[in-house]
């Protein structure tokens, strides 16, 4: 019976594992494998255990008692082995990945699983198996189909005609909902992290409920904000219901105001007025000022995270004023300028301020008239306003013309996609 000994035969698909027969060192058959189990704290990779027996009863064969694994069955170097029992410390191949969604992190979305593939790794005068791929396609879909009904080399050959369709493991995120387990199996969700959070947002739109409470209970609290500001405010809602109030609150507090003013307006009042109270003094008053106005106001629409300055300010005092407000420069379009009284007297756009002198005063630079909104119009006023004088951001004024807040350009097309 001779080994895998080419490159493409060195791959052993889960579909072709499961079922291999078990022989010991004298040839006994011993059984015939059922599932495979990785153990993440020994290796990130390599298969721990081969599982065998029936449904009732499951025995288990070490990685380091096997001898050689060759295309009709894995021979073992002894034939010790024990009773199987369900370990949270071990990810069962076929019973945990099989079918399961997982995150393809270079691919950016959500797939599932049809076929694993493995590699023989010859190590220490022995076979080893070790997780290369996942197949998310037709062809991990058609070994299935076929496994059992067609000799394997048939499969293999017929499998060709078909496009393949795998992630390598690294890309590979399970998103495991059990805290316990998460921490036993060392997922990590740092990969997600480094993806934009718009991208993250449809990912997360994909997955089922219990999923989407584990990958926000596990982000950093500033990563968790800029992803939920960009999920569905439905969805929106079913993640910060399932959080803790405290977690929930931690989360409000590293958004936008306005985003968080609209999203606790989304929650029943009960659940909106305990995060509210769970929030800091600081950005609880910011979102508390938001709340009072209706949503489809120009106060409902605003931020009140703005840069404002005294109508005698220089080109270097909004330059101070950008590194002391550094959150702002994301959706920073311009500088606002007003009187002893709060009142607004003109807008600077930032670019002018590259261009001109540190000691240039502001006023000079800015726009001869400044396009405002009273706080009481109604969204389509807003929408109006900024179509008729192309604006970035507009300032929202009372009945006064005191500077209460901004709304930005992301504001305005958010009610037009909801509209």
């Amino acid at each position: 019976m001779a080994s895998v000994s080419t490159a493409q035969e060195r791959l052993v698909y889960l579909t072709e594992l499961t079922g291999l027969r078990l022989e010991g060192p004298n040839g006994d058959r011993i059984g015939r494998v059922r599932d495979a189990a990785l153990a993440p704290r020994e290796h990130p990779r390599r298969v721990s255990r081969f599982l065998f027996g029936d449904s009732r009863t499951r025995f288990q064969v070490r990685f380091d008692q096997v001898a050689s694994i060759t295309s009709d069955c894995i021979v073992l170097s002894d034939d010790n082995f024990a009773p199987y029992h369900s370990d949270d410390f071990h990810l069962l191949l076929a019973h945990d990945l099989l079918d399961q969604q997982i995150v393809d992190v270079n691919g950016r979305k959500v797939v599932r699983v049809n076929d694993v593939s493995l590699r023989v790794e010859h190590a220490n005068n022995r076979d080893e198996l070790w997780l290369q791929e996942v197949g998310v396609g037709l062809r991990g879909a058609f070994r299935r189909l076929t496994e059992g009904l067609l000799p394997r080399g048939a499969i293999r050959a017929l499998q060709e005609r078909i496009p393949e369709n795998r992630i390598p493991w690294e890309y590979c995120n399970i998103v495991e909902p059990d805290p316990q387990r998460r921490l036993k199996l060392l997922i990590s969700h740092d990969r997600l992290s480094l993806l934009h959070p718009a991208d993250l947002a449809d990912i997360v739109e994909e997955l089922g409920p219990a999923e989407r409470e584990a990958l926000f209970e596990t982000f950093g609290t500033e990563f968790a904000a800029q992803a939920l500001e960009e999920v569905d405010q439905k969805i929106q809602v079913s993640i910060l219901n399932s959080l803790d109030r405290d977690r929930a609150a931690d989360i409000l507090e590293e958004m936008a105001p306005d985003s968080a003013a609209d999203l606790l307006n989304a929650l029943d009042d009960q659940r909106s007025e305990d995060i509210l109270e769970e929030m800091e003094d600081e950005p609880a008053a910011d979102v508390g000022e938001l709340l009072e106005y209706d949503e489809d106001t120009a106060g409902g629409m605003m931020t009140n995270y703005f840069l404002s300055l005294p109508q005698d300010a220089t080109v270097l005092d909004a330059i101070d004023g950008m590194r002391r407000e550094d959150y702002l420069v994301k959706t920073l379009t311009h500088v606002f300028l007003v009187d002893d009284d709060e009142r607004l007297t003109a807008s600077v756009p930032v670019g002018r301020l590259l261009i001109a002198d540190p000691n240039q005063p502001l006023k000079p630079l800015a726009f001869r008239e400044t396009a405002r909104v009273d706080v009481a119009s109604d969204g389509s006023r807003v929408i109006e306003i900024f179509d008729k004088y192309n604006c970035y951001s507009l300032p929202v004024v009372d009945e006064l013309g005191v500077l209460l807040g901004v709304i930005t350009a992301d504001d305005v097309i958010a009610v037009l996609k909801d509209r």
